[in-house]
């Protein structure tokens, strides 16, 4: 059975997995991302961690999810957040030289979209939306079963829309983007907490922390619904760290969709958590490494 390498770079850890095309994963490794995380030093702990999860050299392709945008041919790493040094880093032609592999690249979020898509919450929709609350708010968008990445590949930030045109400056040079209002960075800034602290004191019943997911859900539902309206999906998956609170923010959203969406747009809409958790980058990368290994056999 065909087998394949699924790689998700982050800025501490790289997490590899050795998968079947039914989506087994027969072996996994996680290993430091070196520090300073240049592009050689980066690349050379890849090709060792690969050499260790692959002994028998069985594997036919390798996906790589790297934290920032790929090209749309998915061969280069235009920039890499938390990274040092990476601009326009062709890091699938210098893996596919060391070893021998077709090699494609692509954002982790969009990773992380493919991954739930074809073994977690997304796996019964053609159609759907993922979006990671983490640090930073990331998205992908799945249309027909494909992962869309636009004309340039930088398709589904989806976390950079606008929800406030006056609001918090964003690095992207958006104002009040939905990231500026849902992302970890964000909950600290309004209310000096973390949110595994905040999902802690709503569970212990507290009435403050419950308001703030209230209106974190309104923000969040408010967001979403511009997205609907563009994409009409049939699901909307929350990942990232703070999803671990969603059932706490979920009626907020859903309440705001409800009363902001044209029932023609949302019919059947579901909103769901994310069921990979930290493996879904590397399980996407895998099903990019999947696509390619069929179009080159």
């Amino acid at each position: 059975m065909q087998q394949v390498i699924g790689i998700d770079l982050g800025g501490t850890a790289i997490k590899l997995g050795r998968f079947t095309a039914d989506g087994t994963c027969l072996q996994s490794l996680t290993v430091a991302t070196p520090q300073p995380a240049t592009p050689a030093a980066v690349m050379m702990q890849m090709v060792d961690a690969i050499a260790q999860i692959d002994p028998d050299n069985q594997t036919i392709a390798i996906g790589v999810g790297t934290p920032g945008p790929a090209d749309a041919t998915g061969r280069i790493a235009k920039v890499a957040i938390n990274l040092s040094g990476w601009h326009d880093v062709p890091l699938a032609d210098w893996l596919e030289a060391k070893t021998g592999k077709p090699t494609i690249l692509a954002n982790d979020a969009n990773c992380a979209g493919l991954g739930e898509a074809w073994l977690g919450a997304g796996r019964h929709f053609q159609n759907l939306i993922l979006l990671t609350l983490g640090t930073g708010v990331g998205g992908a968008i799945i249309l027909d079963g494909k992962l869309f990445v636009g004309h340039q590949g930088a398709a589904g930030e989806l976390g950079l829309i606008t929800l406030n045109p006056n609001g918090s400056m964003c690095n992207s040079g958006n104002q009040g983007s939905l990231e500026q209002y849902t992302s970890v960075t964000a909950i600290r800034r309004r209310t000096g907490k973390e949110p595994a602290e905040l999902g802690a004191l709503a569970q212990a019943g507290d009435a403050e922390a419950l308001s703030f997911w209230q209106e974190y859900g309104r923000d969040l539902g408010i967001g979403l619904t511009s997205l609907i309206y563009v994409l009409t999906p049939q699901a909307i998956i929350i990942g990232g760290g703070i999803s671990a609170s969603f059932e706490f923010f979920l009626p907020a959203v859903q309440a705001e969709i409800e009363k902001r969406v044209l029932p023609t747009s949302r019919l059947g809409l579901q909103i769901l958590p994310a069921e990979l958790g930290n493996s879904a980058g590397m399980a996407g990368a895998a099903k990019l490494a999947m696509t390619l290994s069929a179009v080159k056999h």
